[in-house]
């Protein structure tokens, strides 16, 4: 229903353009025809990654018990993402509003003190001063003085009065909209609490589901095997990735080749693996790099392009992959929040996940690749500097 509301609202919108001479018809079709291309990027990538889920369901119960439990781990985190942020908002405006409501109390003083003023001038002046005037037998043009003076007077305490009832009601607005916003805070803190309890329960069926995930790989005591299975999904996905997103390529820009040596680290850390490192006791090797950082860190996109994948896969956890073009495409796993969508467009150094442990880790890292038509290529010869600790 809210998708119908979004498309009846661009047709309605895109209709006014078109009668008002602002987009020609051409380009009107131009972004239908991107927004459906964009829409059937979508439902193939969903359904790739439905397919993984049967594979993972076939291929070993335990690692699809770990899928859905750290699932629904990036589905807490997410939103308690959402609440945070909009409780940022608010409490922002919270002390815009307390800075906005102290000018006008300085505002209304000022009022306040300038009308005592006036009404203690009139008080000496006399409520009968101007009738004692009248009969004074004072010249035409004093009274004539007198009387403008009188009327500039009135006038000048009418706009007092009314200046500090204008100040008194926007006082009194400040104050209401701050009660609001008090109200949201207690909300959405509420909402946090019951998240984090959620999230904590999640947490304790994920190490459950770890212990029974161990015990496995060591009954059969072939991680090798894992390990090549693991790479040999990570490939297929790939490619079949590649010719998903052929079909909705990234908008134009600096091309990524050219960006040799002056990207930058998706995250701060401390270096734990290295590309090119033996994996394990056989001959595989690390096609990445292994970076521990703090839970809940901002995974940041390492140049601009277009989300590929946004999921959970064996070895890899929660798993975002970005399409640069060019066959070019950057891997960040082990996340746990995912904070964009498959399609989603991205801009360099945009926060796309957050650092976790899924997958199987025992410390918050990030799995972090480059890879150029599937295949690994070193990211230190990408990024400029090495990673760091913040």
């Amino acid at each position: 229903m809210k998708l119908l509301g979004h498309v009846l609202v661009r047709s309605a919108l895109a209709a006014t353009l078109v009668a008002g001479g602002l987009i020609g018809p051409g380009a009107l079709r131009a972004q239908a025809d991107d927004e459906a291309a964009l829409n059937a990027v979508r439902a193939e990538i969903e359904a790739l990654e439905r397919r993984i889920g049967r594979q993972t369901v076939a291929r070993d119960a335990n690692a699809e018990s770990l899928r859905q439990t750290e699932l629904r781990i990036a589905a807490v985190n997410g939103e308690l993402a959402r609440l945070r942020a909009r409780a940022r908002e608010q409490q922002e405006r919270r002390e815009t509003l307390a800075g906005q409501a102290r000018e006008a109390e300085d505002r209304l003083a000022v009022e306040r003190e300038a009308l005592a003023r006036q009404v203690r001038m009139s008080y000496m002046t006399g409520r009968q001063e101007l009738f004692r005037l009248l009969l004074s037998q004072e010249t035409p043009a004093g009274l004539g003085r007198m009387v403008a003076w009188y009327d500039y007077f009135n006038r000048a305490r009418t706009g007092r009065i009314a200046a500090v009832s204008g100040e008194l009601s926007t006082l009194s607005q400040l104050r209401a909209e701050a009660a609001e916003i008090e109200s949201e805070l207690a909300v959405l803190r509420a909402a946090e609490e019951a998240e984090l309890e959620a999230l904590d329960a999640t947490r304790a069926e994920r190490s459950a589901v770890l212990a029974r995930v161990e015990a496995s790989m060591d009954e059969s005591g072939d991680e090798m095997a894992r390990l090549r299975g693991e790479e040999r999904r990570l490939v297929d996905l790939l490619a079949s990735l590649g010719e998903v997103m052929a079909a909705f390529p990234v908008e134009a820009g600096v091309p990524f080749s050219d960006l040799r040596g002056r990207l930058s680290w998706p995250v701060s850390g401390r270096l734990a693996a290295d590309y090119g490192q033996p994996r394990g006791a056989g001959a595989l090797r690390w096609n990445g790099v292994l970076l521990d950082s703090a839970p809940g860190t901002a995974v940041r996109a390492l140049y601009h392009g277009r989300v590929a994948y946004s999921d959970w896969l064996p070895g890899l956890g929660l798993l975002v992959i970005l399409d640069h073009g060019d066959g070019y495409m950057s891997l960040y796993g082990h996340n746990d929040a995912l904070l964009k969508s498959p399609g989603d467009a991205v801009t360099t150094g945009e926060a796309i996940a957050q650092v976790g442990d899924t997958g199987g880790r025992a410390e918050p890292s990030l799995y972090f690749e480059i890879r150029r038509n599937g295949e690994p290529v070193n990211p230190h010869s990408w990024i400029s500097g090495t990673p760091s600790v913040n």
